[in-house]
């Protein structure tokens, strides 16, 4: 296990690596000049060469990726062209709405899906057990923003018993007044995750329910809950924690669009200004972040995996070995 550790700690930083080489190419051959964000229209050529020089984007192409991993090695985001702020404390600031709003949606998505596509897979021969099934194929065509716009009409609008938008100011400082202001964001992702996750947890039942060890079990005497509690679960949760995985990554990137529905500060938008603006160091932090965070999720859910089934716990040490 400490071999798997070192190599996946490895990999983890080959990929980030990575990652902020190929981000770097991609936006310095995007359209537009970033010094153009510092001037007004009709600026001088000596008043924009002065901003590039102010930047830095003058400089060869080398010479700014080379002053950009140094950054990188030294956990320093750079300053925003536009702000001139550091780019690290804006980003922690958005990490405290961003983050609980990913968790609190992926929590809520895994106490629904869970029950529910279990029930689907034990009850699939009856009418209800297909309408589950049907109800969640449903859910995975019906994007989010339709979602987040419908929950506004209905409980801000039309009930007004919790708000449209907005955080507060003082954050977390009053965490009921936070709660509520991430509720509406909250239900609007985890409703469209857990249609998707019970499609998994409903495929994944069902392969159990149809092993024949299963059915061994069953013979020898055991109920069909003891069975399914000491052995269906785990074989069951391998493949579920795989997806649980790529779905909570999937979210923390996709909160961009929640985001924007509910004007809530988080990442979101300050990637979309900080595109509208050619922020390079902006965008750069906000995308490096995002990436680290999505490697780590799926180092950890490769982990827990692991940790359920010895079968892979095996396979690391005889390869170590």
């Amino acid at each position: 296990m400490t071999v798997y550790l070192l190599r996946r700690a490895a990999f983890l930083v080959v990929s980030l690596f990575l990652a902020s080489t190929l981000l770097f190419l991609l936006l310095r051959l995007l359209p537009g000049d970033p010094a153009n964000s510092l001037l007004s229209v009709g600026a001088t050529p000596e008043q924009i060469e002065a901003a590039r020089h102010q930047i830095g984007s003058d400089l060869p192409l080398p010479e700014q990726f080379v002053s950009w991993l140094g950054q990188l090695a030294t956990f320093d985001l750079g300053r925003s062209f536009v702000s001139t702020l550091p780019v690290g404390p804006e980003i922690a600031s958005r990490l405290v709405v961003t983050v609980p709003l990913t968790l609190l949606a992926f929590l809520l998505a895994v106490v629904i899906a869970v029950p529910v596509g279990f029930l689907a897979a034990r009850r699939s021969d009856t009418w209800y057990g297909s309408l589950l099934s049907g109800l969640s194929q449903l859910g995975i065509a019906v994007p989010a923003f339709w979602v987040g716009m419908l929950l506004i009409t209905v409980f801000s609008l039309y009930f007004r018993v919790l708000p449209a938008g907005g955080f507060p100011r003082d954050d977390w400082a009053d965490p009921a007044d936070a709660l509520t202001s991430l509720a509406l964001p909250v239900v609007t992702i985890a409703s469209v995750m857990s249609a998707s996750l019970i499609r998994y947890v409903r495929s994944a039942t069902v392969d159990v329910l149809d092993s024949d060890y299963l059915r061994t079990f069953r013979a020898l005497g055991s109920t069909f809950t003891g069975a399914m509690w000491r052995h269906g679960l785990r074989n069951a949760a391998v493949p579920v924690v795989s997806i649980l995985g790529i779905e909570l990554a999937t979210t923390f990137l996709g909160a961009v669009v929640v985001e924007s529905v509910f004007a809530l500060p988080g990442l979101g938008s300050m990637l979309i200004k900080g595109i509208a603006q050619h922020d390079y160091p902006v965008i750069q932090g906000v995308l490096i972040v995002s990436t680290f965070g999505v490697l780590l999720i799926g180092f950890l859910a490769d982990l827990v995996q692991r940790i359920i089934d010895p079968r892979l716990r095996g396979t690391v040490s005889g390869g170590a070995r």
